[in-house]
């Protein structure tokens, strides 16, 4: 199974920083050791041009050449640096290519992205250019070379924060369908409208976020038939997150995962997966879920590979 993964070390952060760098490699790190199945690659940064499917040129133009307000870093939440422009366009390059591998076999994902805070025109918690939007305006037009009907995209944001620069990109796009799961309370707190969007109270523990999560893919079915479907899979539903609010074990977490995962597998439908958040209190929490999210997507992966050609 293919990971694709951006160059986090060049981004260097403040001392005491709130946003948890170190993630990203502990994972790589315990990936390559523990499922040797999976293959890691450096993501190419994805170009100006891809960029534009999605971002205006004037906020691409200010992100590239270091003119962002002091107003639009604060919101974003990131100092900037070379560094911080080249890992965020490799992590919309990285979604990009786990979009593509999924496309000829079945899963693939990026280590980190799931970006969804980022609007066409500015950027916002944590989040520089929106990954998935970029990534999916791309496949859809790879498509429209090879397919008379336009290509359905559905994204299903688990993070437990909801979704809002996609579904503001997406809101007047038929083809492409937003699910955001997502604590009511918690961050973003003015919230755009996605095409379903299920808010969870606080404390939500792991039988009622479950049974939130099939009432949702019952009515994603009702509504669109996609043929690629981009997954955030965020950590923070987790119990020991200090941003996330909810109550969900790990168990309750790998539950998520297998459902969304068997859910695409059996409906066929392509499968491109991003991390999004997690901030654990102990970033050992986070990135055990996330390596329980990657074993459960590795023996969906190993299922597609058993298909006749």
């Amino acid at each position: 199974m293919h990971i694709y993964y951006a160059a986090t070390h060049l981004q260097k952060l403040p001392e005491g920083h709130r946003f948890p760098m170190g993630k990203y490699e502990l994972l790589r790190q315990r990936l390559a050791a523990e499922l040797p199945e999976m293959q890691l690659s450096l993501a190419p940064e994805a170009t100006d041009g891809e960029l534009a499917l999605v971002h205006t040129p004037v906020y691409i133009e200010a992100v590239s050449q270091g003119l962002l307000t002091p107003e639009q870093l604060r919101e974003i939440g990131f100092p900037w640096s070379e560094g911080m422009v080249e890992r965020a366009k490799r992590s919309v390059g990285a979604t990009i290519c786990a979009a593509r591998t999924a496309m000829k076999q079945g899963v693939a994902a990026n280590l980190a992205g799931g970006t969804h805070h980022a609007y066409a025109h500015k950027g916002g918690g944590f989040c520089v250019f929106n990954d998935v939007a970029v990534a999916a305006r791309l496949m859809q037009a790879e498509w429209a070379r090879r397919h008379p009907r336009p290509m359905q995209v559905a994204v299903i944001d688990l993070d437990v924060h909801q979704g809002n620069g996609t579904a503001d990109i997406f809101a007047q796009d038929p083809s492409v369908f937003t699910l955001s799961m997502h604590g009511a309370k918690n961050f973003p707190f003015r919230k755009a409208a996605s095409d379903l969007d299920l808010e969870l109270p606080d404390g939500c523990t792991d039988q009622p976020y479950l049974d939130a999560l099939h009432q949702a893919l019952l009515q994603l079915e009702n509504r669109c038939a996609p043929d690629l479907l981009f997954f955030l899979a965020g950590a923070d539903p987790h119990e020991g997150d200090r941003l996330g609010r909810l109550k969900l074990s790990f168990a309750g977490l790998q539950a998520r995962d297998q459902t969304v995962l068997r859910w695409a597998r059996e409906r066929r439908i392509p499968l491109a997966m991003a991390m999004a958040g997690g901030y654990g209190r102990e970033m050992a929490s986070t990135v055990e879920v996330q390596i329980n999210t990657f074993a459960q997507a590795l023996a969906v992966w190993q299922d597609w590979q058993n298909d006749p050609p």
